[in-house]
Protein backbone atom coordinates (compact mmCIF):
# COMPACT_ATOMS: atom_id res chain seq x y z
CA UNK A 1 0.00 0.00 0.00
CA UNK A 2 1.27 3.22 -0.82
CA UNK A 3 2.90 5.08 1.93
CA UNK A 4 1.53 8.93 1.38
CA UNK A 5 -1.91 7.14 1.22
CA UNK A 6 -1.31 5.16 4.51
CA UNK A 7 -0.03 8.72 5.95
CA UNK A 8 -3.50 10.36 5.65
CA UNK A 9 -5.86 7.52 6.32
CA UNK A 10 -7.89 7.80 9.09
CA UNK A 11 -11.06 5.90 10.56
CA UNK A 12 -14.17 7.60 9.08
CA UNK A 13 -16.08 7.16 12.27
CA UNK A 14 -13.33 8.33 14.97
CA UNK A 15 -11.03 9.93 12.80
CA UNK A 16 -8.48 7.60 14.73
CA UNK A 17 -5.01 6.93 12.25
CA UNK A 18 -4.74 3.57 10.70
CA UNK A 19 -2.11 1.59 10.04
CA UNK A 20 -1.35 -1.82 7.81
CA UNK A 21 -2.53 -4.68 9.94
CA UNK A 22 0.38 -7.20 10.87
CA UNK A 23 0.40 -10.79 10.01
CA UNK A 24 -0.84 -12.13 13.30
CA UNK A 25 -3.60 -10.07 13.49
CA UNK A 26 -4.85 -11.07 10.31
CA UNK A 27 -4.17 -14.49 11.33
CA UNK A 28 -6.53 -14.22 14.20
CA UNK A 29 -9.22 -12.57 12.65
CA UNK A 30 -9.09 -14.83 9.74
CA UNK A 31 -9.36 -17.65 12.52
CA UNK A 32 -12.59 -15.79 14.05
CA UNK A 33 -14.26 -15.18 10.88
CA UNK A 34 -14.30 -19.03 10.21
CA UNK A 35 -15.54 -19.75 13.34
CA UNK A 36 -18.31 -17.14 12.10
CA UNK A 37 -17.87 -14.44 15.14
CA UNK A 38 -16.68 -11.51 13.29
CA UNK A 39 -19.49 -9.12 12.30
CA UNK A 40 -19.05 -5.25 10.64
CA UNK A 41 -20.30 -2.37 11.70
CA UNK A 42 -23.26 -3.09 10.42
CA UNK A 43 -24.14 -6.01 12.11
CA UNK A 44 -23.88 -7.95 8.85
CA UNK A 45 -21.28 -11.24 9.27
CA UNK A 46 -17.94 -11.53 7.77
CA UNK A 47 -17.57 -13.89 5.28
CA UNK A 48 -14.42 -13.69 3.77
CA UNK A 49 -10.63 -14.12 5.08
CA UNK A 50 -8.66 -10.85 4.72
CA UNK A 51 -5.50 -10.73 3.02
CA UNK A 52 -4.64 -7.23 3.51
CA UNK A 53 -6.27 -4.93 6.04
CA UNK A 54 -6.20 -1.65 7.86
CA UNK A 55 -6.15 -1.51 11.65
CA UNK A 56 -7.27 1.68 13.97
CA UNK A 57 -4.71 2.74 16.55
CA UNK A 58 -6.90 2.12 19.22
CA UNK A 59 -7.27 -1.28 17.82
CA UNK A 60 -10.86 -1.21 18.19
CA UNK A 61 -11.85 -1.78 13.82
CA UNK A 62 -10.47 -3.25 10.47
CA UNK A 63 -10.95 -1.99 7.42
CA UNK A 64 -10.40 -4.57 4.19
CA UNK A 65 -7.99 -3.94 1.41
CA UNK A 66 -9.39 -5.05 -1.58
CA UNK A 67 -7.24 -5.06 -4.72
CA UNK A 68 -4.83 -2.14 -3.03
CA UNK A 69 -7.97 -0.27 -2.40
CA UNK A 70 -9.01 0.71 1.15
CA UNK A 71 -12.78 0.24 2.08
CA UNK A 72 -13.46 2.16 4.53
CA UNK A 73 -16.93 2.70 4.50
CA UNK A 74 -18.02 3.37 8.07
CA UNK A 75 -20.64 0.52 7.89
CA UNK A 76 -18.31 -1.94 6.57
CA UNK A 77 -15.76 -1.47 9.50
CA UNK A 78 -14.90 -4.56 11.29
CA UNK A 79 -15.58 -4.68 14.86
CA UNK A 80 -12.49 -6.59 16.89
CA UNK A 81 -13.96 -6.56 20.46
CA UNK A 82 -15.88 -10.09 20.99
CA UNK A 83 -19.41 -9.76 20.94
CA UNK A 84 -20.99 -9.87 24.63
Amino acid sequence: MDKQLLDILVCPVSGAPVSLADAALLERVNARIAAGEMHHADDSAVTEPLDVALVTRDGTTLYRVHDGIPMMLPERGIELAPRA
